[in-house]
């Protein structure tokens, strides 16, 4: 328990845990003013409430118990949540737009997540050495450069080094708030509720402005969840009470004392509380913690892209794994060299950690809120909640998450479009993907041949048969393939075994020993063979077809001979579907996607692939 939480603070609280470093920066900077001592106090107890509230009670004691066989994140979540719903085609469709687009707007995250953290962490330079500020966002887009191209040797050698590093920094940052707050103990009545309404009702509109920066210090929430799978619920938890909440609370409120010793340090409140002689350390220490917490959300988006990958809603990429002995820890190229221009991008275009916050907290708040309402269908349809109890938790939930998305559309013009054009983008190919599939299977089983009627006609009528095993690639087990029609015509020849293979996804991230293999066999030694995979796993199909003589269907791989009809998309305006630009962008997709045999693992020199022409 203790090395699983201690891994848990090195790799999930990378992201919270860098927060301090512009949070109080930017919330109190609202009014473009010295923050006034009703301010401080105001901003505190809002943050400390929304620790407690939003991190504690949501996501550790809530959502956390929305696992997928242990799997937590939004694709999980929401394979769960359309599991609840099955039977409701309608709302299942606007549960899977809505949970796509909040994992859209997490790849928004992946890109301000690095750029923020490691421009802040640079940008105490300033403090230590003012005549080198125009260094910092060079500086930041050089370490950025080498964290992603060091992606490709995976986290495993370095990852080790995580929990002691973000130990050492949780303890220092601990300390620096200790030191600060007993120079002004009078900072502590923050936690008291009544300073944080007293701030809304003193400021108003200004107070709601304020709320887009206090949920800065939430940012890294949604990791808590979506690296459950790999620590477990009661590590991060006891981690997070024992440890990094108190770390968080006594760094926010020492900077707070400072503020209020000295309302001018406002420019940079992080830094200006490091004494002296340690600052030139702590900025060291600073960019050693927003490397790892940006390590945490980069393998966050390549973890999610394979489950997009697999549950169909993204087109096939290449998964390199990286460790041996962690199937978890994996590296995706095409995504690291789009996270890498994105991030390079925000850092030469916004050039400051205070002009990126604008754009952080919108997607931020668009996924918190999308994982509640998820959440909520999984409450009343999983676990029996009754529908008055779902609404109650809901209103105090959604209450909060739309108040924080609220005050961060207010920075839509300042920045906050970046994310949400970034998230709208990814949204337009992964519906597009998705439905060009959906399309492309529909003109694939409309034209093709009812499968019994075949064999009972081959049967009657035998083809010259040669030895071995033919295993046909399909999506539909009541048609007959389209390379086994080719393969009849032009070759005349037909092999002793036929197997028609289906592979299916599941909505779990694993799929359990019997469930696995389906076989159903037919005349004329042909053989239906459905394999089952969870969208967490790399479907390896030799490697399943091996264990397939328990069924009664013995492979001999040798002899054995993959056949697969490969698809050219063809855009055409006359067919219904989808606009032709849609179109277009899907038949672009399809030629550039990892072919399917390579996803499946099927060896080249086992395979024969015939080209069919398809329609959209």
């Amino acid at each position: 328990m203790a090395a699983l939480a201690l891994g848990a603070i090195g790799v999930v609280y990378g992201d919270i845990g860098t927060s301090p470093l512009y949070t109080l920066q930017t919330t109190l900077s609202y009014e473009g003013k010295m923050p006034s001592p009703d301010g401080i106090y105001g901003v505190l107890s809002l943050i400390f409430w929304a620790q407690i509230i939003v991190v504690s009670l949501k996501y550790l004691m809530f959502v956390m118990r929305a696992d997928n066989k242990g799997e937590g994140g939004i694709m999980a979540l929401m394979a769960l949540a359309l599991r609840g719903v099955s039977k409701q085609p309608r709302l299942r469709w606007l549960l899977a737009i809505i949970g796509i687009f909040g994992a859209a707007l997490f790849y928004g995250d992946g890109v301000i997540t690095p750029a923020i953290s490691v421009l802040s962490a640079v940008e105490g330079v300033k403090v230590a050495a003012p005549g080198l500020g125009h260094w910092v966002m060079p500086f930041s887009a050089v370490i950025l450069f080498f964290l992603f191209a060091l992606q490709r040797h995976g986290t495993d050698r370095v990852g080790k080094l995580f929990g002691p590093v973000m130990v050492v920094w949780f303890i220092v940052i601990a300390l620096i708030g200790v030191y600060n707050v007993l120079q002004d103990p009078s900072v502590l009545y923050a936690v008291l509720p009544q300073y944080g309404l007293h701030f809304f009702t003193h400021h108003g509109w200004g107070a709601f402005v304020a709320l887009g920066g206090v949920v800065l210090s939430l940012t890294g929430a949604e990791a808590l969840y979506a690296d459950m799978g790999h620590f477990g619920k009661q590590p991060i938890r006891l981690a997070w009470f024992y440890f990094i909440l108190p770390a968080l609370l006594l760094n926010y409120f020492g900077q707070g004392a400072l503020l209020l010793r000295d309302p001018h340090a406002i420019d940079n409140p992080f830094f200006k509380a490091v004494p002296s002689v340690f600052l030139y350390p702590m900025i060291g220490l600073a960019t050693a913690a927003t490397v790892i917490a940006s390590q945490a959300v980069i393998s966050g988006a390549f973890s999610m892209t394979r489950e997009a990958m697999s549950l169909g809603y993204s087109m096939r990429m290449p998964v390199v794994h990286t460790s041996r002995e962690m199937s978890g820890q994996i590296f995706v190229p095409w995504i690291n060299s789009f996270l890498l221009v994105m991030v390079l991008a925000a850092v030469v275009g916004f050039g400051s950690s205070d002009a990126l916050s604008a754009a952080y907290g919108i997607a931020v708040t668009g996924t918190m809120s999308i994982t509640t309402i998820l959440a909520l269908f999984v409450a009343h349809h999983q676990w029996k909640w009754s529908l008055p109890l779902v609404f109650l938790v809901g209103v105090c939930m959604l209450a909060i998450d739309l108040s924080f998305f609220g005050a961060n559309l207010l920075k839509v013009e300042a920045g906050g479009w970046f994310p949400l054009v970034l998230g709208l983008g990814v949204f337009a190919v992964m519906t597009t993907w998705r439905r060009g599939r959906e399309l492309v299977v529909r003109e694939i089983k409309q034209g093709g041949l009812a499968l019994k009627p075949f064999i009972e006609n081959i049967t009657e009528h035998p083809p010259l048969r040669v030895p071995g095993t033919a295993v046909f690639l399909t999506a539909n087990q009541n048609a007959v393939p389209h390379a086994l029609l080719h393969n009849l015509k032009h070759n005349k020849v037909l092999h002793e075994r036929n197997v028609m293979l289906t592979v299916e996804i599941l909505d779990t991230p694993f799929a359990e020993a019997e469930e696995r293999i389906h076989l159903t066999q037919m005349d004329g030694f042909f053989y239906g063979l459905e394999l089952r995979f969870g969208f967490a796993e790399d479907p390896n199909i030799p490697y399943a077809l091996s264990k397939c003589a328990k069924s009664g269907l013995p492979f001999d791989l040798m002899d054995t001979t993959f056949f697969l009809s490969r698809e050219n998309i063809v855009a055409d305006k006359r067919r219904p579907g989808m606009a032709l630009w849609r179109d277009r962008l899907f038949a672009f997709m399809s030629r550039n996607a990892l072919p399917a045999t390579a996803f499946f693992q099927i060896p080249g020199n086992r395979l024969i692939e015939l080209g069919t022409q398809v329609e959209i």
